[in-house]
């Protein structure tokens, strides 16, 4: 073999090995066929509802501005961001930290029957904190949360593309998720 052939020999072979471990590039989710036009009922507010939007418009489906006939709608009404202590040092200082993402989302066709059940997706990083580097860290915890954000939508694409490919998979409610613990239990806890 020549040395010409080398770099298109081991580019083969690297499509070969990709493909034979089943690895895809990333393309846009099917959506259900209620979903042709959609309106988007987002809670919160920061980045989640651009990036829905976008995502579902890259499905090919398209975005109205208000409900209406022959309009899916897709709602978000929980969406929120929640950062917990993990770590404490030996000098009372927290060293660690976790972010989490919690959303609840839902798709009703145009009737306002259900194609999608209420989901519920709960997201989480962990980052270590450094006392010394206080705008580092500010700046560390948002890019988790751009992160999270953008896996959420993912995620939520996903589960609506098993909507589309398994429709009666999705019309369950999720098992409902243990309420945030916020401390305050008005009992003992169960630790």
């Amino acid at each position: 073999m020549t040395l010409r052939r080398l770099p298109f020999v081991l580019a083969a072979c690297a499509a070969l090995l990709l493909a034979g471990c089943g690895f895809h590039l990333r393309r846009s989710a099917a959506l259900p066929d209620a979903m042709q036009r959609v309106y988007l009922n987002v809670n919160g507010g920061g980045d989640l509802p651009r990036e829905l939007r976008l995502a579902v418009r890259l499905s090919g489906a398209r975005i109205e501005d208000e409900a209406g006939p022959g309009i899916a709608t897709l709602e978000v009404p929980v969406a929120a961001f929640r950062t917990d202590a993990l770590t404490v040092s030996g000098f009372a200082r927290i060293t660690e930290y976790a972010v989490r993402y919690h959303v609840e989302f839902d798709v009703k066709d145009a009737d306002g029957k259900p194609v999608v059940a209420r989901q519920v997706i709960d997201m989480s990083r962990e980052y270590t904190f450094d006392a010394t580097q206080l705008v580092g860290n500010e700046a560390q915890q948002e890019e988790i949360r751009r992160g999270l954000t953008r896996d959420m939508v993912q995620a939520i694409m996903r589960r609506l593309e098993a909507a589309r490919l398994h429709p009666e998979a999705v019309l369950q409610p999720a098992p409902s998720a243990a309420p945030p613990d916020d401390g305050d239990t008005g009992g003992p806890s169960p630790r």
